[in-house]
Formats: C-alpha cells, sequence, structure tokens
C-alpha cells in the first residue's frame, strides 16, 4: 500500500501525455486508418449525381446564346445641341439563328431609340428590330456578328409537355448576367394579356425563378430544347414568388419566321368585322356576334349576314359565330385563338347560330387587313 501514491501518479501522468498526443493529432494531420476504411473515402464519394451533370453541361453548352438586351432612350441635353443615350430598360434575349436573328419580349424592346445586344463574354453589338408583335408579347433584333460564329438554341415543342417535367432558364434578372434557375412545368394552357392587351393562350407556367431582367430569356428543357421564352412574373412585390409564364414555342415557332420575312405577324381571317363581346351578349346568346361582312370578301360568299340596325340604340343580332373546326367559341378571344393557328388558303368549318338555328359552313381564311 506504501507504492499506491505513486501508481496513481504514474496513470495520471500516463494519461495526460495520451491526451497531449491525441491533441497534436488532431491539430496536425487526420489519424492513420486502416487501408479498408480509407478505400471507403474516396474521390468517388463526393463526385456529382448524374442529372446535375446534365444541368451543368447544357448550361456551359447554351449559355453563349443567351444575351443581355440593353433599352436606351436618346435625349437631347437642355445645356447644348449633344444627344445622350439614356437606358430605360434592359432584359435578355437568344440567338436564334446563325444570320444574327435575336428573339426577346416586345416588351423589352418597347419604346427604344437604340438597343445593344451583349454576350456573356462582354461582346456587345448594336441591334435593330427588324420585326415585333406585340399581342405575342415577341420581337426579333438583328445584329451584324462581324465574323463571330452563332449558335442559336434548337426549338423543341410545347405540345407534349407535361406538369412535373424538370425546366432551365437562363437570363439576366436584376442585371445579373447569365444566371441559371431550376424547376418544373407547374402548369399548362395558362393565359395572359400582352401589352396590347390581347390574350395570349397556352402560356407555360413554371416555379423556375423567373425575375425582372429575365424576360425574353430561354426556358428550355432537359435535352437542351427551347420549350417557351419566359415572359412574365405573378408576384405582388415584383419578385420572383415561384409562378413565372412563358410564351410557348409552338406561338414563337409560327411568329417568328413570320416577323423576320415580313416584319409583322400574318393574320388569317374571313372579311367580317365583330361585334364588342359586350353587345353580343346583350342578345343572350353565347359566341361572337358578326357586325359587318365585307363586300366581296369569303364571309359574304359564304352567306354569312351582319347585325341590323333597328333603331336608336337598338339593334338585331345577325350570324353568330359558336364554334370553328368544333372547338367551341364563347368570345373574340376564342376566335382569335383558332385564327391566329391558322394560314391564309386553309379551311375552317364555322358553326352559326341564326335567329336560333344552328348550321355549318366551310369557309377559305384570307389575309386579314
Amino acid at each position: 500500500m506504501k507504492n499506491f501514491p505513486f501508481t496513481i501518479t504514474l496513470i495520471l501522468l500516463l494519461a495526460t501525455a495520451a491526451y497531449l498526443v491525441w491533441q497534436e493529432r488532431s491539430r496536425g494531420k487526420a489519424p492513420d486508418l486502416p487501408q479498408s476504411a480509407a478505400n471507403e473515402i474516396s474521390p468517388s464519394a463526393f463526385s456529382l449525381h448524374p442529372s446535375d451533370l446534365t444541368v451543368m453541361d447544357l448550361y456551359d453548352r447554351l449559355s453563349p446564346s443567351v444575351v443581355s438586351v440593353a433599352n436606351k432612350a436618346l435625349v437631347r441635353s437642355w445645356m447644348s445641341p449633344q444627344i445622350f443615350e439614356v437606358p430605360q430598360g434592359s432584359g435578355s434575349g437568344f440567338v436564334w439563328d446563325a444570320e444574327g436573328h435575336i428573339l426577346s419580349n416586345y416588351h423589352v424592346i418597347h419604346e427604344a431609340d437604340a438597343l445593344t445586344v451583349t454576350f456573356p463574354d462582354g461582346q456587345a453589338f448594336d441591334a435593330r428590330v427588324v420585326g415585333a408583335a406585340p399581342d405575342f408579347d415577341l420581337a426579333v433584333l438583328k445584329i451584324e456578328p462581324a465574323g463571330r460564329v452563332l449558335t442559336p438554341i434548337v426549338p423543341g415543342t410545347s405540345r407534349s409537355l407535361r406538369v412535373g417535367q424538370s425546366v432551365l432558364a437562363i437570363g439576366n434578372p436584376f442585371g445579373l448576367d447569365t444566371s441559371l434557375s431550376k424547376g418544373i412545368v407547374s402548369a399548362l394552357g395558362r393565359t395572359m394579356l400582352s401589352m396590347s392587351q390581347r390574350r395570349i393562350s397556352d402560356v407555360i407556367q413554371t416555379d423556375a425563378a423567373i425575375n425582372p431582367g429575365n424576360s425574353g430569356g430561354p426556358l428550355l428543357d432537359l435535352e437542351g430544347r427551347l420549350i417557351g421564352i419566359n415572359t412574365a412574373i405573378y408576384s405582388p412585390s415584383g419578385a420572383n414568388a415561384g409562378i413565372g409564364f412563358a410564351v410557348p414555342v409552338d406561338t414563337i415557332s409560327r411568329i417568328a419566321p413570320q416577323l423576320i420575312a415580313h416584319g409583322r405577324v400574318t393574320r388569317a381571317g374571313i372579311g367580317v368585322q365583330l361585334l364588342p363581346d359586350a353587345l353580343t351578349r346583350r342578345g343572350r346568346v353565347e359566341g361572337v356576334g358578326i357586325a359587318a361582312v365585307i363586300s366581296g370578301s369569303p364571309a359574304e360568299r359564304a352567306g354569312l349576314e351582319g347585325a341590323r340596325q333597328l333603331g336608336w340604340g337598338s339593334f338585331a343580332l345577325g350570324d353568330v359565330i359558336t364554334a370553328a373546326d368544333g372547338k367551341p367559341v364563347k368570345n373574340t378571344d376564342d376566335l382569335r385563338d383558332v385564327l391566329d393557328t391558322r394560314q391564309p388558303g386553309e379551311t375552317v368549318v364555322f358553326t352559326l347560330l341564326r335567329n336560333g338555328q344552328a348550321r355549318e359552313v366551310e369557309i377559305t381564311l384570307i389575309e386579314a387587313r
């Protein structure tokens, strides 16, 4: 028992030494592990998921084709005859073809005196508007590439989209160039109003972050195909609230070539003037009332009749269009939705209502003026 205090002291010294060695190892390097454990902690344990690699590859491949679009006004100084360029807005756009056509939103270039297109590498070009479609919030710009090789974003289709499908948005939110956001198709078949107060149909809703500055940028599927153009957000604060809208690529593919070729949209019609929807509803019918039939038009040859004036402030309905190719027509927007998908020279079967009697007529469409 005489050696008991010495034994306790020795144990305490050894424990202290072991603790100090452990501390030094912790500060210096990781403890040595058996070979089997070392094999478990390898670079492969931290590799990226295949879906992440897909998104990263798409961004690397497609972001060089997404541009920022600066909208500038020309202002003359009140102190001198000098003219200044004053920024009045910015948005996004993307390469439509190798000839230098850039697609964007109409509201991005609205009232611009000068436009500048800037690529992610900083190279900038003056741009001019070759065509605009305010009713669809679309515009086509043209730059002179000056030897730059342009890679267009390949259009896909929006007809086959499914709710829940993954999508990517590339643009310049709040001026932060070439930003990527990812989400899904939240809903299909939405409608929204353009700057001209015309209804845009079949709009794609997405929860991919869309903010001011994203307008005009591409909405893409995971194959890198264009499925829409980011156009608007629904947000009380003006920032992303998880509800963004994109004009579908099927509309873009129909409109963009017309803007490039003619500078405007070629609309189909039958040669009639339409009654305002409010007046048609006064006749207690659902459809689109015809106000007048243009002389020599396909509508006149088909025997259509317009409304008749009965007296001061009163009238009698003539023909009312209630369907087109079997699709119900309840108002003028419904009729325009049908005609906007058709070209002059095509035929459409219209269902008409006159004095409570329904009939069908086939009419060949002409270009509306």
